[in-house]
């Protein structure tokens, strides 16, 4: 059996954001044998507000952003997202990544990396709901940095990422959530595919 791929994806497109600093950390610290983990950062596929002519679910993507996106989502067999909190919820861009494709999420794990004053739990939580729209299976490990003990100059545009020890732990847990879902789902896939067949 080939080995596993796992997409960190960078939620957060704004000049300024964290995400990349998280995202970093996450990709230093994911360990797990026969697993790849690959950095997705959305600022780099400038998927412009959703405007593709047929819903998602027709996976009839017209745009050429929304045909890269949609093989680069493909790729994968579960992913990490590290999210931001605004307003309560996901960034914009993160949503709108979402929305541009279907099928290319169903039957895949997926864990929560998320930052923020109250360390993000209320965007992970509005990411799970999303998720189950998405048939992505999200793992319970959820990773929370707060801007005020997991960062240093977060609002001062030269910030620095300085997580406390025990996060590389959580991380580590979450990772083996993810792995052995994204495992058990690969057959779930192959049964959908050859049903489709």
């Amino acid at each position: 059996m080939s080995d596993l791929k796992i997409g960190i994806i960078v939620g957060s497109t704004r000049p300024g954001r964290l995400g990349p600093l998280v995202g970093e950390w996450v990709q230093r610290n994911a360990k797990a044998q026969g697993v790849s983990f690959e950095l997705v950062d959305l600022h780099d596929f400038k998927l412009p507000m959703l405007e593709e002519p047929f819903p998602a679910g027709a996976g009839n993507y017209q745009g050429p952003g929304a045909n890269a996106w949609a093989h680069k989502v493909a790729e994968f067999d579960g992913f990490i997202f590290v999210t931001a909190e605004y307003n309560h919820s996901i960034p914009a861009a993160l949503k709108n990544a979402l929305d541009y494709v279907s099928a290319e999420w169903n039957n895949k794990a997926a864990g929560i990396v998320s930052y923020g004053s109250m360390g993000g739990v209320r965007a992970g939580e509005h990411l799970r709901q999303v998720f189950g729209e998405l048939q992505i299976a999200d793992v319970r490990q959820h990773v929370m940095f707060s801007l005020f003990t997991d960062f240093e100059g977060a609002m001062s545009g030269n910030p620095t990422f300085t997580p406390a020890a025990q996060k590389a732990d959580e991380l580590q847990t979450q990772v083996d959530q993810v792995v052995a879902w994204a495992d058990a789902l690969r057959s779930v896939r192959e049964g959908v595919e050859q049903i489709a067949a």
